[in-house]
């Protein structure tokens, strides 16, 4: 049927102006009987929200929204602006639609390998916009138009007392990327240049009741909605000259679409996409901006006057959906046409701007209402081609990945066990899939118990009565920091606390995952009241101000999708390898010390013989050492206390442009760290000696020091038990930028397979 409306479409003349990366939608369950957009509409969608198109490097959305009309043989100009044309003759109307998104470019390479940045547009984005892109992966694209991954650094929570005066993040002075390299020669080696765009790695979410959070949908949907109009229209119907333009540099100046009013003269004009700030709301005494619609709202028309009438065109179109029970409202937005220095081209004498609202402009978890963009199809069809028939709702549903399987009886790679534990989900409190994950990673024959709290338990080996031999104890826990439902609001919204600590600006403004035992529902954290004002401030007691919205408007609406007090919420995560050996993942803390005690499970290839060594994945780390203090009790209750612990954990690193060097300077990739002294505990100076001579002997890469935080073998230090923690050096702790190096994990690894044999 699609074939067949092209086909016929080939028979009038015709121009189109477009102007595409990869797309990852976060697998979320949703109800059955929500209403949504045509499942061949909302996949442009989510695939137009999935290919970043900076200002000025718009060519690759463009491509992708060619290969979606490709029959129409769209063209280009120089711009890069794509325009398709159908019909003849007058009138000559004009839909036109931009496809650019803000960002950032490369604008300086630094000795040591990271990337400085200048932004696009440099103004007319919220205070926030800057803030936001902080400790969170990006894209960058290199001159080949390969898109790398790699990540803008953040402080680290943990080493946050370190600074008097800690840099702004907001300042682009303080903007570093990370790409996984140690040297400017490295960088170009990758292809990446001055001027290359970066991009935040974006993970659109659908949420429940129609809605979907992405990362500059409000970019996106215009183009979304022509590029299905264009499937839909019958060429029979439309009268005189239709032109459908998808534009570029809309933010940098509006130049693509100065160009087409410039050269195409058109009688009349609907613009299609976002409505802008620029007027205050209407009694209203704070700094808040116009447009305030909430999604949901149906079509808007944009008024240049706060309290405007429709008149023209607008009008004509508000009457159009009246009459076919399409639900219109108005909202302010400025012009689309900016204040230039130049005199600006004419607006068509016939001319309306229409949209539909976005909830958290312009940041990561930007979000919108599908039907409200069903609505705005249904009422440009209707425009094109004087029919009143509209299209009924249709439901897309999405269904989950199948988990990976049983590993076969083969070693895995360090990395391949890093890989599928980063990705699984364990909030404190929470850890039963991860539990559940590492017990099917371990060899047949290592046979953990659960123990108190939920530890997972694997004796290694059994010493005989009356031998000498030291007892050990191995422990890395399986916890991530994340959030709680803690209750449900009226309005629908989930009231969330902390588990584990967290910096909120890293986690709100996100797209976001809510678990329970029916599946992962898409969600995004909201920002503080205030944050899109100049002198907005994080709040100092950000567990007071912390909600979710999961699309329910209603507390019955969120039962309806099966969302429970008690709840876990996370942030969406991925494994991305960057450049050389480094990777970026969230909660690599503690995900790397569980991949470290698997990989030394594998490498002792059986029970030890003579051998007192206990390994230990332990619960509720990050809500103060939960698990281990439980099993550090009933081990002293029943007089087994274990001579040595090794706590492995995160030792959070210095190792970043932004971070105070006075302390916790561990250069991630030269080894594995003894952990001599933290806010928990010190290590006695013998040992820490010992496990040096040991990793040398060894020829294993190893590093020591000082850094903040606290480890799990503190919790057996009063029964009696010495504790030398080891660890790995992290960048950027407890963000979803984290960055390691994989040797460091090799370097773990393999100490820990020597002192369950030899300590």
């Amino acid at each position: 049927m699609r074939h067949r409306r092209f086909t016929a479409l080939l028979l009038f003349p015709l121009v189109l102006i477009l102007t595409n990366s990869e797309f990852a939608l976060a697998q979320v369950s949703r109800s059955p009987n929500l209403a949504t957009l045509p499942n061949e509409a909302e996949q442009s969608l989510k695939s137009f929200v999935a290919t970043p198109a900076i200002s000025g490097y718009e060519n690759e959305l463009a491509e992708k929204i060619r290969a979606e009309i490709v029959p129409f043989h769209p063209k280009t100009d120089n711009l890069g602006d794509l325009i398709v044309t159908i019909g003849s003759g007058a009138p000559n109307r004009l839909l036109i639609t931009p496809i650019d998104e803000p960002g950032f470019v490369v604008s300086g390479i630094a000795d040591d390998g990271y990337l400085r940045v200048q932004r696009l547009p440099q103004s007319g984005l919220p205070p926030i916009f800057n803030e936001l892109f902080s400790a969170q992966p990006i894209r960058i694209r290199n001159a080949s138009g390969k898109w790398l991954d790699g990540v803008i650094a953040g402080l680290s929570v943990h080493l946050q007392g370190a600074h008097t005066d800690a840099p702004k993040s907001s300042e682009l002075e303080n903007i570093y990327v990370d790409i996984g390299v140690t040297s400017s020669a490295e960088v170009r080696k990758a292809g990446v240049a001055v001027l290359n765009p970066i991009a935040i790695n974006r993970q659109p979410v659908q949420l429940g009741y129609n809605k979907m959070a992405a990362a500059s949908i409000g970019d996106r949907f215009g183009a979304a909605a022509l590029v299905d109009l264009l499937r839909q229209i019958d060429p029979s119907k439309v009268k005189g000259t239709l032109t459908i333009a998808f534009v570029v540099q809309q933010w940098t100046g509006a130049r693509g679409l100065q160009r087409i009013l410039s050269t195409m003269k058109p009688d009349e004009m609907i613009y299609v996409g976002r409505l802008t700030p620029g007027g205050a709301v209407a009694g209203s005494e704070s700094m808040h901006r116009a447009p305030r619609r909430e999604p949901g709202s149906g079509i808007l028309i944009g008024l240049e006057e706060t309290n405007g009438t429709p008149a023209g065109l607008a009008a004509e179109l508000k009457q159009l959906a009246d009459t076919n029970k399409l639900s219109i409202n108005t909202d302010f937005s400025s012009s689309p046409l900016p204040r230039s220095y130049l005199a600006l081209p004419p607006m068509p004498t016939k001319s309306a701007h229409l949209g539909i609202a976005t909830d958290w402009s312009n940041t990561p978890s930007e979000l919108i209402d599908t039907s409200d963009l069903a609505s705005l199809e249904n009422l440009l069809q209707l425009y094109v081609q004087a029919s009143s028939a509209s299209r009924p709702f249709l439901d897309s549903g999405h269904g989950s990945s199948q988990p990976d399987g049983e590993l076969a009886s083969n070693p895995p790679s360090t990395e391949e066990i890093l890989r599928r534990l980063t990705e699984s989900y364990g909030v404190s409190y929470h850890e039963g899939p991860v539990r559940e994950l590492v017990k099917q990673l371990l060899p047949k024959w290592a046979q953990p118990q659960t123990g108190e709290a939920g530890n997972l338990i694997l004796q290694i080996g059994t010493a005989a009565a009356g031998t000498k031999t030291p007892s050990v104890l191995v422990v890395a826990h399986m916890d991530e920091i994340g959030f709680e439902v803690k209750s449900i609001s009226k309005d629908g919204r989930l009231e969330v606390e902390w588990r584990g600590s967290g910096e909120l600006s890293f986690f709100a403004g996100h797209p976001a995952l809510v678990h329970n035992a029916n599946g992962d529902y898409g969600a995004i954290v909201e920002l503080p009241n205030g944050w899109d004002e100049p002198k907005f401030e994080w709040p100092r007691e950000p567990e007071k101000a912390i909600r979710v919205d999961v699309g329910a408007r209603t507390i019955d609406e969120v039962q309806k999708l099966g969302i429970q007090v008690g709840d876990s919420v996370t942030i969406p995560k991925t494994y991305r390898k960057l450049l050389g050996t480094r990777a970026n993942g969230r909660s690599f803390d503690d995900r790397v010390g569980d991949t470290a005690l698997i990989s030394a499970v594998w490498a002792l290839g059986g029970p030890l013989k003579d051998r007192d060594v206990t390994f230990v994945w332990s619960t509720g780390e990050e809500e103060g050492l939960v698990g281990a203090a439980a099993l550090a009790k009933r081990l002293a209750a029943e007089g087994h206390v274990p001579d040595y612990v090794f706590a492995v954990d995160t030792f959070v690193s210095s190792d970043s442009p932004i971070e105070s060097k006075r302390f916790a300077d561990a250069e991630i990739g030269k080894g594995f760290v003894i952990r001599a002294l933290d806010n928990s505990n010190i290590a006695p100076s013998d040992l820490v000696e010992k496990v040096i001579k040991l990793a040398r002997a060894n020829q294993i890469p190893v590093q020591y020091g000082v850094t903040g935080g606290g480890n799990d073998g503190s919790a057996f230090v009063r029964y009696g038990s010495l504790d030398i923690p080891l660890g790995w050096p992290l960048r950027y702790s407890h963000s979803p930028a984290e960055v390691i190096d994989t040797r460091d994990v090799d370097s773990l690894a393999r100490i820990i397979t020597v002192i369950a044999k030899s300590w």
